[in-house]
């Protein structure tokens, strides 16, 4: 799959396995077969759907090892973002790590912080990689991301694993307007004007880059 995905795309596209994922996060040495199973058994939405904390998946034993070797006993949250995208849009970041698990194949286009000047970034700073179902990896908090892309007409599954409270509602107004959440920074793409019109930042310039599959 990701030859073909390499053909058929302007993107660069890379396995989460290259060195060149070094400088993004890391693959994790976990065993996802009972989170991948459970991840399985919630819906599929019809576009596109987050949900920060997840009943199911923190009672699983994988969740104590989450919380206790990759966030260093802070407490966690284990979510979803699942459903059915394929564009760049828009691109996010955290003052923490996030872990995430791939229920399904999927690609997510990422690129660094240190590359956003001014509050813009170009497309061309962004890179896609592929990461096959069963996949666990740490995005580094430097590291800019969104929703993943699906390669398949069936939609994505992405377990999302942060500290507790990210991306949750804001109780109080804040100056920052990249700030669209707690823990979360926000910046959308320049032509996403549903975005935009909701208040995102526009920061993103340059290809909205579509993973085509």
């Amino acid at each position: 799959m990701l030859e073909e995905l390499k053909k058929k795309n302007e993107i660069e596209i890379i396995s989460v396995f290259d060195p060149e994922f070094d400088s993004y996060g890391r693959v994790l040495d976990l065993d996802t077969e009972e989170i991948i199973k459970t991840a399985e058994k919630f819906e599929m939405p019809q576009g596109s759907v987050y949900v920060p904390s997840t009943p199911e998946f923190e009672a699983l034993p994988i969740a104590e090892t989450i919380e206790k070797e990759l966030f260093g006993a802070l407490p966690t949250q284990i979510g979803y973002c699942y459903g059915h995208s394929t564009a760049l849009n828009a691109t996010e970041w955290h003052t923490s790590s996030e872990v995430n698990i791939a229920a399904t194949d999927l690609v997510i286009i990422i690129g660094h912080r240190w590359d956003i000047k001014d509050d813009k970034i170009d497309s061309s700073k962004f890179k896609g990689f592929y990461v096959p179902k069963g996949t666990a990896i740490e995005v580094f908090a430097t590291t800019l991301h969104y929703s993943p892309c699906q390669v398949s007409d069936d939609g994505f599954r992405w377990v999302v694993a942060l500290p507790q409270g990210t991306n949750t509602e804001l109780e109080e107004s804040v100056s920052d307007k990249r700030i669209t959440a707690k823990n979360k920074w926000l910046i959308a793409h320049i032509d996403n004007e549903k975005a935009i019109k909701n208040g995102a930042v526009a920061g993103i310039t340059g290809i909205n880059y579509t993973i085509n599959y």
